[in-house]
């Protein structure tokens, strides 16, 4: 964070930001049917998989959230949601943001705003990602536990 500050102009705010993404939807499951050995019994299953991807983004010392809903996950999508928290970002202010170590966030097509610094975290540290918390609550709701 230090590093990041002294390449700042002097008295620049810096926010700090945590963002994770989420695939939701529907998935299809195996299904299982008891049958006499030897013979082959129907199992119809809906065979339709639909999901969406939620990017999610937040900095809790500013109460400010930043998401947005895409059809895929990659480098694109991952743009868009960059543009939408500098969107966020206090006029003349940096925002430094806090990542898990997925491929598309570390990809050269990545288009980074100015006004954001990205800051990766560990890899396989989701419990140091507030927002990988988020998900569960609407996965738990999906699944109807």
């Amino acid at each position: 964070m230090t590093q990041i500050k002294r390449r700042l102009p002097r008295g620049t705010p810096v926010e700090l930001w945590w963002q994770d993404e989420a695939r939701v939807g529907q998935q299809t499951k195996l299904t299982r049917r008891w049958a006499r050995r030897g013979t082959r019994p129907s199992a119809p299953k809906d065979q339709r998989r639909s999901s969406a991807w939620l990017f999610g983004a937040i900095c809790p010392a500013e109460g400010k959230a930043a998401g947005i809903v895409m059809p895929r996950c990659n480098s694109e999508a991952m743009s868009m949601h960059l543009e939408e928290i500098a969107f966020h970002v206090a006029p003349g202010a940096h925002a430094v943001l806090l990542l898990d170590q997925a491929g598309w966030h570390g990809s050269a097509e990545l288009v980074v705003p100015p006004n954001i610094t990205l800051m990766p975290l560990p890899p396989r540290c989701p419990e140091l990602n507030p927002v990988n918390a988020r998900w569960y609550e609407p996965r738990r709701r999906r699944r109807g536990a």
